[in-house]
This record gives structure tokens, C-alpha cells and sequence, in this order.
């Protein structure tokens, strides 16, 4: 029998992930509360980042197996993740730009990783996301600031396949993804994050409904909230908006250093 799968959200988007015989830690910020200026010309971008601590001491998830980085901006991959993780530990990243920037943090172990992976016997596909609008993207200044952001699907054989979204709004390569893949379990980032003057640059509460209608048996979890200044949708909200439309049942909205098994 396998083990069972257990998702843990640390804080924001920072997970660590028992998946397939192996412990994922994905897009770890280990800074302590306030460590940072919010982020400029974004939503209460006078409030310090962190806004909360951590759960637990950061070397409670120092030791995996590998880490995987959807990409770089600084609540994904903090210089204290950087400092604190063994050098000699595997990262896996989306492209050779952010190899060569996690080398330069000293890592021996850096990977890029292609359309489909396979790691030992598990499959991992990367999949397409985008940090912003169309508007946005416009915008050369703005489109080098988002940059580019992946996702990632877990797969293996008899165990439930996991889709992390990543940092994106709804796009058709996420819907395609979805209907591809046909994930049972769904993390989505739905802090609705705020850039001034061009909006959300993440998902939000309506991208829930979305992938719940496109996935009615998946298991969505919510996560990417109440951590950075932009970040404008709460859990309390988000928990109210499942409440009206019936999706406790399909709709885990996680507190920081909460466990999940499957």
C-alpha cells in the first residue's frame, strides 16, 4: 500500500508535499513577519511582507527530498529560503534564466525542467500561467516585473494526480490543463493579488466556482492569502463565497501549517 499523500501549507504559497515517495518543498519564503517592504505600486503596498510568522521554525521543512520553484519573485523564493536550505540540495525550476539565479545562490543541484519530467516513478508535467492581463503584458516594464511563472501536475500510477496552478489568472492554458489532466486534487493561488492600475495578477474567488464547474469531484484547496500586502481576497471571504454556493464539500481552504492527507 502506499503511503498517503499529505499536502502541508506553510505560509502563502510555500507547501511541503508528500507525494509518491517523495517530500516536495515548493516556493519556500522562510522570512520572519515584516522582513520586507511591500510590494510598490500594488495594494497596501505600505504594509511589510511577510504579514505573518511562521507556524513553526523554519527548519521544520529544511530536509526534502527536492525543491520546486514555480519561479522566483520574492514570496516564492526569499533570500532566507536561499541562506537556510542545504546547497547540495535538488532544485527544480521552470527555465535555464532562474537556473542560473538559484545557482548564483550557491545550489549544486539545479535542474530545469522540461514539458513532461519523470522522477523516479512519478511523472511531472509543467504547465503554462500568466502573472497578469493582457494589459499588463503590454506594458514592457510590467511584463519583465511578472515575469514567467509555471505550474505543475503530479502524477502517478494509482495515486490521485495533483494540479498545482501556480501564479496565474484564468487563462485557456489553464482551463486546457484542467480538462487534460483531470487532476483529483486542485491547489489553486486565490489570494486575488492587486497591481494598481491593472488588477488582479493571481486568482480569486470566481476561479474557485470555475474550476469546481469544469471539475466537479476534484478536491480544491486554496491557498496564497492573508500572507502578502497585495493579496486582497481573505479566508473569511473566500469562505463565505464556498458557503453560497455549496462548495464545502469540494473546497479546503487551509490555515498556515495545516496538514491534509489523502
Amino acid at each position: 500500500m502506499s503511503d498517503p499523500i499529505k499536502i502541508q501549507l506553510v505560509r502563502n504559497a510555500t507547501l511541503f508535499v508528500h507525494y509518491g515517495g517523495a517530500r516536495f518543498l515548493i516556493d519556500p519564503m522562510f522570512a520572519d513577519k515584516g522582513a520586507y517592504p511591500g510590494f510598490p505600486g500594488t495594494y497596501r503596498a505600505e504594509l511589510r511582507n511577510p504579514l505573518v510568522d511562521l507556524p513553526l521554525p523554519p527548519h521544520t521543512w529544511l530536509k526534502p527530498d527536492l525543491v520546486l520553484l514555480t519561479h522566483l519573485h520574492p514570496d516564492h523564493w526569499d533570500a532566507v529560503a536561499a541562506e537556510r536550505l542545504p546547497k547540495e540540495t535538488p532544485v527544480y525550476v521552470q527555465n535555464e534564466d532562474d537556473a542560473e539565479k538559484v545557482k548564483a545562490d550557491g545550489f549544486s543541484k539545479v535542474n530545469v525542467l522540461e514539458q513532461e519530467n519523470q522522477w523516479g516513478e512519478m511523472q511531472i508535467f509543467k504547465t503554462v500561467c500568466q502573472h497578469g492581463s493582457d494589459d499588463l503584458f503590454e506594458v514592457p516594464e510590467m511584463a519583465a516585473r511578472m515575469g514567467s511563472v509555471s505550474g505543475y501536475v503530479f502524477k502517478k500510477a494509482n495515486e490521485k494526480t495533483i494540479y498545482l496552478i501556480g501564479d496565474t489568472i484564468w487563462i485557456d492554458e489553464v482551463e486546457e490543463a484542467l480538462m487534460k489532466h483531470e487532476p483529483d486534487i486542485v491547489i489553486m493561488n486565490t489570494g486575488n493579488a492587486q497591481v494598481n492600475g491593472f488588477g488582479n495578477i493571481i486568482m480569486g474567488q470566481e476561479d474557485v466556482l470555475r474550476v469546481h464547474q469544469l471539475l466537479p469531484k476534484a478536491t480544491i484547496i486554496a491557498i496564497h492569502m492573508e500572507a502578502i500586502n497585495h493579496c486582497a481576497l481573505s479566508r473569511k471571504d473566500l469562505k463565505a463565497f464556498v458557503d453560497q454556493n455549496q462548495l464545502n464539500d469540494y473546497v479546503i481552504i487551509p490555515e498556515d501549517g495545516e496538514e491534509m492527507r489523502f
